[in-house]
């Protein structure tokens, strides 16, 4: 996606920003679900549509990813979130006593429910599952496939922050991008900034507190709640009838939660029992459901939403540029003010994130200006909304490419 307004100063040069998203396709039994290029295959009728918890998948895109004929690429750099992981703490014990809810309580478990009878909860929390440590690879291999010519003369200089899944991701990313590159020892990390609530973190929000504790925090979830009254209730009806329970609408969406986490915790991350609960159309509406939660959580929507991603912004114009950072909102000062952890003239970056920061940033770049705000009553498809969808901005592995181009 190109987005070259911004960068309108770096002058002669041209500037992509590429948000890497979905092309549907098809996979055999005897193929991987996911792979380096086109990542998950996997019934993408279902996989496509969970929001910031599909797993990354490629999508067709409505400009050239290639260089224009005569161009080169001089600069890249990848933005990316961590690979799949198990629900957060919070949710992992709310699934967990759902489960035992419904076979404590349930009267029956027909057809498509049956697996519930028996099945055992068995995912932890926060941490990298196997499948994401693999999407994490394969974007390392891809990203340096991709830029083969350049990182054959510049090494990537990587930033991390600080937490254990987005540290792993970083190492897996980099682990991948050795293998591709028939190195049998992967680089460090460069730079780890630490998380927390104090702390100036371009990789992760915490330091706003009008926005991480005002009423602009609610914008998100009360968007999802009106849209949850419109969905809801007919599976909500259908699946207590099948059960015999008395499941709140909070429960069927978590419920829900289950068939991407479940997919990505299982091995080979084949798509889990879960997900045929649930029609091709239900996974549309829960795949608005959650793009309503990042587009008024952290995105146009919400009034505080780009502020969150202006720092990130400045120091990308400061590397495009080779300047000191120019930045007065949550930037580490102490650590982009020195050349050994920021350095200026390097030409292959990689930094490592979470979804809802990446939707500030990309907020901040103006990515999806053109978007309307989406409405929290009626259903809008990608074409409606401009491209946008939290599944195709912010899935698991979710990786953004700017790339500098000399031309001529």
């Amino acid at each position: 996606m190109a987005s070259a307004g911004i960068f309108s100063r770096l002058g002669a040069a041209l500037l992509y920003a590429l948000l890497i998203t979905p092309r549907t396709l098809a996979a055999s039994a005897n193929q991987s679900c996911d792979t380096i290029d086109d990542g998950y295959r996997c019934s993408p009728e279902i996989t496509h549509f969970w929001g910031q918890y599909a797993p990354w998948f490629a999508v067709e895109s409505a400009v050239a990813v290639q260089p224009p004929d005569g161009c080169s690429v001089t600069f890249a750099s990848v933005l990316s979130r961590h690979g799949g992981r198990d629900p957060t703490a919070s949710k992992t014990m709310a699934y967990a006593l759902l489960v035992a809810v419904i076979q404590q309580t349930a009267t029956s478990f027909p057809d498509e429910y049956a697996f519930l009878r028996s099945y055992n909860y068995t995912l932890g929390a926060d941490l990298l599952s196997d499948a994401g440590r693999q999407e994490m690879v394969n974007s390392g291999a891809h990203f340096y496939r991709r830029y083969s010519a350049l990182v054959g003369r510049y090494v990537p200089f990587v930033r991390s922050s600080g937490q254990d899944r987005v540290v792993e991701s970083a190492n897996k990313w980099l682990s991948g991008f050795a293998q591709a590159a028939k190195n049998s020892t992967p680089a460090a990390i460069d730079v780890i900034i630490p998380e927390g609530s104090g702390m100036n973190n371009t990789l992760s929000h915490e330091i706003c507190t009008n926005f991480e504790e005002g009423a602009l925090d609610k914008v998100g979830d009360n968007a999802q709640a009106v849209w949850t009254t419109k969905f809801v209730p007919p599976i909500r009806t259908r699946v207590n009838s099948k059960l015999g329970t008395n499941l709140t609408s909070s429960d069927i969406i978590n419920l829900m939660d289950l068939c991407p986490f479940n997919t990505i915790g299982s091995p080979g991350a084949r798509v889990s029992d879960f997900c045929y609960l649930f029609s091709v159309d239900e996974w549309h509406q829960y795949d608005y459901y959650e793009s309503l939660g990042k587009y008024y959580g952290y995105g146009n929507g919400n009034p505080l939403g780009p502020t969150q991603g202006v720092g990130y912004v400045n120091e990308l114009l400061a590397r495009l540029t080779e300047t000191p950072v120019d930045d007065h909102t949550n930037s580490n000062r102490t650590l982009d003010s020195d050349p050994a952890t920021f350095p200026l003239h390097r030409k292959v970056y990689a930094d490592f994130s979470h979804d809802n920061d990446m939707t500030a940033i990309f907020a901040a770049l103006g990515l999806y200006n053109s978007t309307k705000p989406l409405s929290n009553t009626t259903l809008e498809g990608t074409d409606e909304t401009s491209g946008y969808s939290a599944a195709w901005t912010v899935p698991f592995a979710a990786r953004m490419y700017v790339e500098k181009l000399s031309c001529g």
